[in-house]
C-alpha cells in the first residue's frame, strides 16, 4: 500500500471530533460514525443531541452501540499502517521554537499547517487532511496557523471575528453585526485587511522614503565633516607656515638685536684694552725710571752722583691721559629699533595673510541688489538696484511698513538664512555710511538702535574720519588708510560678520559669537546728503578676486 492510499485509507477511520483514528466507532441512526465516548461527551455538554456532521436533532437520545465492522476494520488498518504512518510522520516538520505546534499530535509535535477557526486547533499535515476531504469538515475556515485561536473567536456570540466595525474600530462576528452594532458602519475583515495592508504599505513606502532621507543626510553630514576636516588640514598648515616665518623673523630679529649690542660691547673692551696696553707700558717705563733715580739718589759719593746725574736716561715720552675716557655705547632705541623692524616684517606678514583670508571669502560672494520696497523716501536707487544716495526731496512712495523711516536706510533684497555669503560695497567719497547685515524683524520706524542687541551687525564712518563697530559698547576703529571698498562676509552657522578694507586686504573688525535665529538681509546706509558733502553713493560692487 502506497503512502498516498494510506492517507486515503486512513481518513475513513478518524473520528471528525477529535479528529485520531476511531476508538470504539459507533454509528448514528443518520450513518455517521464517531468515538463512543466522543459522541458521548459531545451530546452531553449540548443541551439536544444532534449529529456534528450533518446536524440532524434526535429528539430521543440513540442508543449507541460498537459497530463491530468497523470496529474491525480500524483493528486491522492499525495493525498494518502503524510502521507507514511512523514513517510518514518522521518525514513531516518537527516543530521548532517560535512555531505554532500541532494541537492533536500526541508525543513528538509536529509542525503545524494550518488553524480552524471552528475547531479552533491546529493541525500538522497529517491530522489537518480530514479538513481537505471530509464534506462537513471542508467548510471550516482555515487560516495560516496561528497560537491563541480563542482571541479570534467572539466571546459573546462564540462565533469567528469575520467582520470589522469602523465605527468601533473593533474585529466583530456576524451576530454583533446585526445585534450591537446594528447601525455602524460593518464590512468584511478581508475588505478592511485590504485597505489596511494598503495603508501599511503606503507607510513603510514612506518610512523607506524617511529611511533614504536620513541616510542620504548621514552622507550629507559625513561629507560635511570631510570638508571640514580638509579645511582644517589646510588651516593648520597654513597657520603652520605662518606662525613659523613669525618666529623665524622674532628670532631674526632678536639674533640681529643680540648681536648689535654685543659689537658694540667688543668694541668698547676692545678700545679699552688698548689704552690699558699703552698705560701699563708707560708704567713700567716709569717704574725702570723710578728705579734708577731711586738708587743714584741714595748715593754718598759726591763725584759719582754729580758723574752718573747727567747720564741718567732722559725722561720716556708720556701721553697726557686726562682727557681720554672710554665711553659705554648708546644703547638708548636699540630695543625700539629692533621691534619696529619686526613690526614691519609681521605687518608684511599679515598682509599675505589677510590677503589669503580675503581670496577665500570672496569664494562665498552672492549677487545683492538694494531693495526700493525698503528704501526711505530720500533715498534715490538706480534701476539697476546697485547704487543708493541720499537726496534733498523727498519721493512719494507708499507707506509700507518695511520702509525705513526717518533713518536713511535701505535693505538688500536678497536673505540668507544658512551657509556663508559675501559681498563689496564701494564707500569712496563719503563722510558718513554704514554697512553691515540685519535680521529680517528689525525696528524700521522711528529711533533705531544699531547694535546686536536689536539685530543689527554693522560699522560706520561719521564726521570723515571716526570710524566705530557698533558693539555695545561701541569700539573706536583706528585704521591706517581710509578704505573706499568695504567687503561684508557672514557666515551663518559660526555667528561670525567680518569686515574687510578690499583695497588693502585688511580686516577692519569681526562681530563674533553671533546668534542667527532668522533671515539676515544686508544692510546699506548712504546717511543723508550733508549740503553735497555726503552725495556720493553707495554702490554694490562685483566681486574681483583678490591677485
Amino acid at each position: 500500500m502506497s503512502a498516498a492510499s494510506c492517507l486515503l485509507s486512513e481518513d475513513q477511520f478518524l473520528c471528525s471530533i477529535c479528529l485520531d483514528v476511531f476508538t470504539d466507532p459507533v454509528s448514528t441512526p443518520c450513518g455517521h460514525n464517531f468515538c463512543k465516548d466522543c459522541i458521548t461527551e459531545h451530546w452531553d455538554t449540548n443541551n439536544s443531541c444532534q449529529c456534528p456532521l450533518c446536524n440532524k436533532i434526535f429528539y430521543t437520545r440513540p442508543e449507541l452501540d460498537i459497530n463491530t465492522f468497523i470496529s474491525e476494520m480500524v483493528s486491522q488498518f492499525k495493525h498494518e499502517a502503524p510502521q507507514k504512518t511512523s514513517s510518514s510522520s518522521s518525514e513531516q516538520q518537527v516543530v521548532k521554537p517560535g512555531e505554532v505546534p500541532c494541537d492533536v499530535c500526541t508525543g513528538t509535535k509536529l509542525k503545524a499547517l494550518k488553524s480552524c477557526l471552528d475547531c479552533l486547533m491546529s493541525y500538522c499535515e497529517i491530522h489537518l487532511e480530514p479538513h481537505l476531504t471530509v464534506s462537513g469538515l471542508k467548510r471550516h475556515q482555515l487560516i495560516d496557523p496561528v497560537e491563541n485561536l480563542e482571541g479570534r473567536i467572539c466571546m459573546k456570540h462564540d462565533k469567528p471575528l469575520e467582520l470589522f466595525c469602523k465605527s468601533d474600530q473593533t474585529c466583530v462576528c456576524m451576530f454583533c453585526s446585526v445585534l450591537d452594532h446594528k447601525t455602524h458602519d460593518v464590512v468584511p475583515l478581508k475588505e478592511e485587511y485590504e485597505g489596511k495592508k494598503a495603508e501599511l504599505e503606503k507607510t513603510e513606502a514612506e518610512i523607506q522614503q524617511m529611511i533614504l532621507k536620513r541616510r542620504l543626510k548621514i552622507q550629507e553630514i559625513k561629507h560635511s565633516v570631510k570638508i571640514s576636516q580638509k579645511d582644517a588640514d589646510r588651516e593648520k598648515v597654513e597657520g603652520v607656515q605662518v606662525f613659523t616665518a613669525l618666529k623665524e623673523s622674532v628670532e631674526r630679529g632678536l639674533n640681529k638685536f643680540l648681536k648689535e649690542i654685543e659689537d658694540k660691547q667688543k668694541t668698547t673692551e676692545k678700545q679699552a684694552e688698548y689704552f690699558i696696553q699703552d698705560l701699563e707700558q708707560e708704567i713700567s717705563e716709569l717704574m725702570e725710571r723710578s728705579s734708577e733715580v731711586e738708587q743714584l739718589s741714595h748715593s754718598e759719593d759726591h763725584l759719582h752722583l754729580l758723574q752718573s746725574f747727567s747720564s741718567l736716561k732722559a725722561a720716556p715720552p708720556t701721553k697726557n691721559w686726562t682727557e681720554v675716557r672710554v665711553r659705554p655705547p648708546s644703547y638708548e632705541g636699540t630695543v625700539v629699533r629692533a621691534v619696529a623692524q619686526l613690526e614691519e616684517t609681521l605687518s608684511k606678514e599679515m598682509k599675505k595673510l589677510f590677503e589669503a583670508e580675503l581670496k577665500r571669502v570672496q569664494q562665498f560672494a552672492v549677487d545683492v541688489t538694494l531693495d526700493p520696497d525698503t528704501a526711505n523716501p530720500y533715498l534715490i536707487l538706480s534701476e539697476d538696484g546697485k547704487q543708493g544716495h541720499s537726496s534733498d526731496v523727498k519721493k512719494k512712495l507708499p507707506e509700507h511698513r518695511k520702509r525705513f523711516s526717518p533713518c536713511f536706510c535701505v535693505l538688500g533684497k536678497q536673505s540668507f538664512s544658512s551657509g556663508r555669503f559675501y559681498c563689496e560695497v564701494q564707500v569712496k567719497g563719503k563722510t558718513e555710511w554704514d554697512v553691515g547685515v540685519v535680521r529680517e524683524s528689525i525696528k524700521r520706524k522711528g529711533n533705531i538702535t544699531i547694535t546686536p542687541k536689536y539685530g543689527f551687525w554693522a560699522i560706520w564712518l561719521r564726521n570723515g574720519n571716526e570710524y566705530c563697530a557698533r558693539e555695545e559698547p561701541s569700539v573706536d576703529l583706528f585704521l591706517k588708510s581710509r578704505p573706499e571698498k568695504v567687503g561684508v562676509f557672514v557666515d551663518y552657522e559660526e555667528g561670525l560678520v567680518s569686515f574687510y578694507d578690499v583695497d588693502t586686504a585688511a580686516l577692519i573688525y569681526s562681530f563674533t559669537g553671533c546668534c542667527f535665529n532668522q533671515k539676515l538681509h544686508p544692510y546699506f546706509c548712504p546717511s543723508d546728503n550733508d549740503d553735497d558733502e555726503n552725495s556720493a553713493p553707495l554702490i554694490i560692487c562685483p566681486v574681483k578676486q583678490t591677485v
